[in-house]
């Protein structure tokens, strides 16, 4: 629980986490009560030193809990929007406290009260506006944070390949492995005329059971600082029409591969004491999912996998996440056997997984995502929340697989 509450707290002064607190409470507790319990003839609300009551407050509670619960995940994950916005918000509180208390408080009380109250909130408002670095990203390029050399799993296109460009921009030299020899050697031209980085194409098949062994022996004469476990493959249809065989390759492929890679370069990093791990997950790990139930099962290993040795390693300068995409615009599909559907690119999948790296323990790309994550596996019983998987999850799949 201490180390918790350390890791909440990390990262602002003192009366930035009172103030994520503060808002918290008003998001979470005092504005769903007000909305859904006060009674409407009692309700107030105060905006821009106007008040408001009966059905017009309850019609405005809403947006002050938008802009509460904005302000306490801005907080929380110190986001770039929140200045200036948080110190304007605050400035108008300011104007509206010596208002309110103005119209509300006739004579010199009232005025009395409102300078106090409005010098009080001005005062805040600065100090939030003084705080604009804090919310600002202090960039140090992935080189500078763990080392030369990333080792990029799945690299010949997709995820992988985002990846790799990813990390030679910022000046990591990549290895880069999968099956297709001709598509890596392609990639690796590209990384070292557009980045000026080195790199080193390891052609293996990781659903082999020796594979991940093999190369983790050919990059054995490197410091390998950044290691993203990205291959991975799914397969789409009803269990008992899929290949054993094929699934076989499926969980030897998204399950052992990347817990032997790690294995094997993990303690190296730990020497050094820094070094990075991404874990490509995907938001079928977080729910049963009929028509794709191995592949879900596989994806839920590695979130559970990737956020223990993450907790493991928490102060020793690994870092370790698990990137839970939803649907993307890759080849997946296609080598799943599954219906072509709309999805989030590569590149946009790739950019949440670095600025999430060292935050987090892990994160799932793009909020309607983050949502079905979340919400539906909390507030759903599970076997309702299998039936719903299944039908939204056959519309993907081909009828003879169905």
């Amino acid at each position: 629980m201490g180390d918790w509450i350390r890791m909440l707290f990390r990262g602002r002064p003192g009366w930035m986490s009172a103030l994520m607190l503060f808002c918290a409470f008003m998001a979470f507790l005092y504005l769903p009560w007000d909305f859904f319990w006060k009674p409407v003839a009692v309700d107030e609300e105060v905006w821009f030193g106007i008040m408001f009551t009966g059905w017009a407050a309850k019609v405005a509670e809403p947006f002050h809990w938008v802009v509460y619960a904005a302000g306490a995940y801005g907080f929380y994950r110190m986001r770039p929007w929140m200045w200036p916005w948080a110190a304007v918000y605050v400035a108008q509180i300011a104007v509206g406290m010596l208002v309110w208390s103005v119209v509300e408080r006739a004579g010199a009380a009232g005025w009395t009260m409102g300078m106090v109250s409005a010098a009080a909130f001005t005062g805040l408002a600065a100090l939030l506006w003084r705080a604009r670095p804090r919310f600002q990203p202090h960039h140090r390029s992935l080189r500078d944070r763990y080392g030369e050399w990333a080792l990029v799993t799945g690299a010949s296109a997709g995820i992988g390949e985002a990846f790799a460009h990813a990390l030679a921009r910022e000046g990591l030299s990549c290895v880069l492995t999968a099956r297709r020899a001709g598509r890596l050697e392609t990639l690796a031209s590209e990384l070292e005329r557009e980045h000026g980085v080195s790199t080193r194409v390891i052609a293996a098949d990781l659903a082999d059971p020796a594979g991940a062994d093999a190369v983790a022996d050919t990059v054995a004469d490197l410091e390998l600082a950044f290691l993203v476990n990205n291959a991975g493959v799914g397969y789409s249809g009803r269990f008992d029409k899929q290949d054993v065989e094929r699934l076989r390759r499926m969980v030897q492929l998204n399950c052992v591969a990347p817990v032997v890679l790690t294995g094997r370069l993990l303690p190296a990093m730990c020497e050094r004491g820094r070094g990075a791990i991404v874990i490509v997950g995907s938001i079928a790990g977080r729910q049963p999912l009929p028509l794709h139930g191995v592949y879900s099962a596989t994806k839920a290993f590695d979130l559970l996998f990737g956020e223990s040795i993450s907790t493991e390693l928490r102060g020793r300068g690994i870092d370790v996440l698990v990137l839970e995409p939803g649907a993307t615009a890759t080849e997946f599909q296609e080598m799943a056997g599954e219906i072509a559907h709309p999805g989030e690119s590569a590149e946009a999948v790739v950019r949440v997984a670095l600025d999430a790296l060292g935050r987090q323990p892990s994160v799932v790309s793009g909020w309607f995502n983050w949502a079905r994550a979340n919400a539906a596996t909390r507030l759903l019983p599970r076997p309702l929340l299998a039936l719903i998987a299944r039908d939204v999850v056959a519309r993907g799949t081909p009828r003879e697989m169905r």
